[in-house]
């Protein structure tokens, strides 16, 4: 599909910003000599893939094909973990921050790259050429279902010691599974006890709180917890509605953004425009469009978006573009405006496991 000039000229400093992050080997990092994790890498490709960026993308997913480990998933750094200057706001670099982990959500957000690929580019062959990539990612993330339904958030070791699940990290999960199993119904694969863990994993979120961030300080205040189960197609209809409304106030500064946390004066872009996804989800299409032109307010003059705001202060914080923050806005637009084939990854759930 050809994208009208002005959509291309009006996302050109973010995709050039998400390029001149690329290194040689594909990967993209947070910032020059950043940090990597491959669910923020996976958010840029996925951007590329929308504005036809063939190369850029190829290179992306080659990049992962090449470093998944033999247990199926990849190493990736915690952005929790980056220091922050406090006096001009930028990360410190990625000295000291070799802690690395093997993330279930990080890897299981491969297949729905692959199948947000396949949705845009409608390619077989491509998508068969990932596939084995897909498949050790998926049987990786199942090794640590509880029989209760949830899904540890890392492999277990040194950097990852707390037995836990995490519930926006789950939810992920749930939506890349699914992508995962129309990956495979698409190739003629059927996985029956990838539709299991599915099952198991929805009733787990939907109905098991206590399975959940036992080790985290009051998870209650991050924004992603409250529209991720919506986002993900878990939580649905009425019960969407009422979860929205129910924090609403807690969360969304009117004019200015959704908050990463409630207890900060700091509204982030990705989370404002996850939200507006969300919102056009659940048929909210004002709405959506109105949230995501607030984050046109952190667009910086060269066209990519910073970080977040500390809007008491009107600072950007921290004073950082990442490339997956300009990507969240695009993905946000497709959604929206229906640039790519590709736009209605997140609004309809459905399997395609008629095998």
């Amino acid at each position: 599909m050809q994208k009208e000039k002005n959509e291309l000229d009006f996302f050109k400093g973010s995709i050039k910003r998400i390029v001149s992050l690329q290194r040689l080997d594909g990967s993209i990092t947070w910032f020059e000599n950043g940090i990597f994790d491959p669910w923020n890498h996976l958010e840029s490709v996925m951007a590329l893939n929308i504005l036809q960026y063939e190369e850029e993308k190829r290179i992306g997913f080659k990049y992962l094909r090449e470093t998944q480990l033999d247990d199926g998933s990849w190493y990736g750094q915690l952005g929790s973990d980056v220091d922050i200057d406090k006096i001009d706001g930028k990360f410190k670099g990625d000295e000291g921050n070799e802690k690395k982990i093997r993330d279930t959500n990080f890897s299981a957000y491969i297949a729905t790259a692959c199948w947000h690929d396949y949705l845009i580019n409608q390619s077989l062959n491509s998508l068969r050429e990932m596939w084995p990539t897909i498949e050790n990612a998926i049987e990786f993330v199942l090794k640590y279902q509880s029989a209760n339904g949830e899904i540890r958030w890392a492999a277990k070791d040194v950097s990852a010691p707390d037995d836990d699940a995490l519930i926006t990290g789950c939810c992920s999960i749930y939506k890349s599974l699914e992508c995962a199993i129309n990956c495979a119904s698409t190739l003629g694969i059927r996985k029956k006890n990838w539709k299991d863990s599915l099952i198991k994993l929805r009733n787990a979120i939907k109905n098991k709180p206590e399975l959940f961030d036992r080790t985290w300080e009051s998870k209650d205040r991050f924004s992603m917890d409250w529209y991720y189960p919506i986002l993900s197609g878990v939580v649905c209809g009425d019960e969407a509605e009422d979860k929205l409304k129910e924090k609403w106030d807690k969360f969304v500064v009117e004019g200015i953004g959704c908050k990463c946390v409630s207890d900060q004066p700091w509204v982030t872009v990705a989370e404002t425009a996850e939200l507006a996804i969300t919102l056009l989800k659940m048929g909210h299409q004002e709405s959506a469009k109105e949230i995501l032109s607030w984050s046109h307010k952190c667009r910086d003059s060269d066209g990519s978006y910073w970080m977040g705001k500390q809007y008491e202060k009107n600072v950007f914080w921290p004073a950082e573009k990442p490339p997956w923050t300009s990507a969240s806005v695009i993905l946000a637009y497709d959604a929206i405006y229906k640039l790519s084939k590709g736009s209605e990854l997140f609004l309809i759930n459905e399997l395609r496991d008629s095998l």
